[in-house]
């Protein structure tokens, strides 16, 4: 599955790179007030067509996708979540921090994600129940492991379009810590895969998510030894109710820093 998977990503970054490389992007607001663009159209169709097709028992739940009940999705045990373009603003201003991301759900919990990165023709994997994440660039692979904390220094990387009130509670939480906090902007779920690989500590998202945004990042950096928490420190979980919307959640790299007795003053400040 790890080769089928990487390989349909991308296909679908090609998909989705055919497109950038036009005048047209076709771009179309949805009901969310969210854009949608051609590329996001393509690749979906690729993704959903090809897991289908070798997967037939495992069912595909796509951003893109036609909306599919509660009911149905509660039945299932496991089952692929998909965003085929995540960061479509940031590919309508061709900044290039966009991403394909599959991920395969178990138990409401991610246990295989694959991010991939088609400007760089870079791909995040993550293997939860083997452990093991790896960054793969052309032909080079390399392991995958999330750095520990201390207090000298903390780098946290934030949204680049949702700062708020709320980031700013938090981040006054962590300046009282450590000797320096460094604050870094990235768009998609690349903000997961600097967690990741070991280029930044924490990630507090307290701003509005889906489902497919986070899945396939949230195993990528469970399996390179952090973890995704709401706000209360519990384990964020997936297809539990009849929306698709995420809690506020905290992406963390160190599990054993005490995150927790540091930011529950802070979190219990939020709406």
């Amino acid at each position: 599955m790890r080769e089928a998977l990487i390989e349909i990503a991308r296909q679908a970054g090609l998909e989705i790179l055919s497109i950038y490389n036009t005048a047209d992007f076709g771009v179309e607001i949805k009901q969310d007030e969210s854009p949608l663009t051609l590329a996001d159209l393509a690749a979906h169709r690729l993704i959903v067509a090809e897991l289908e097709r070798q997967f037939p028992d495992i069912p595909v739940l796509s951003e893109e996708s036609v909306a599919i009940d509660f009911e149905t999705r509660s039945s299932w045990d496991r089952y692929f979540l998909v965003d085929p373009l995540d960061g479509t603003k940031e590919f309508i201003e061709r900044n290039g921090e966009f991403t394909v991301n599959i991920a395969l759900i178990s138990a409401h919990k991610p246990i295989f994600g694959v991010v991939h990165v088609p400007v760089t023709s870079t791909t995040y994997v993550g293997d939860v129940l083997a452990g093991t994440a790896w960054k793969i660039m052309g032909d080079s692979e390399q392991v995958m492991r999330t750095r520990s904390v201390s207090s000298a220094a903390l780098t946290v990387v934030a949204s680049r379009r949702h700062g708020s009130d709320a980031l700013k509670t938090v981040l006054q939480a962590l300046d009282g810590a450590f000797e320096t906090v460094s604050l870094t902007s990235m768009g998609s779920s690349l903000k997961l895969c600097l967690v990741a690989e070991g280029k930044a500590d924490f990630y507090p998202r307290l701003a509005p998510t889906s489902e497919w945004d986070t899945a396939a990042a949230h195993a990528v950096v469970t399996a390179a030894g952090g973890d995704v928490f709401n706000t209360h420190f519990q384990p964020l979980q997936y297809n539990t109710k009849a929306g698709l919307l995420n809690p506020n959640f905290l992406v963390i790299g160190d599990r054993t820093y005490g995150f927790e007795a540091l930011l529950a003053e802070s979190l219990n400040q939020l709406p």
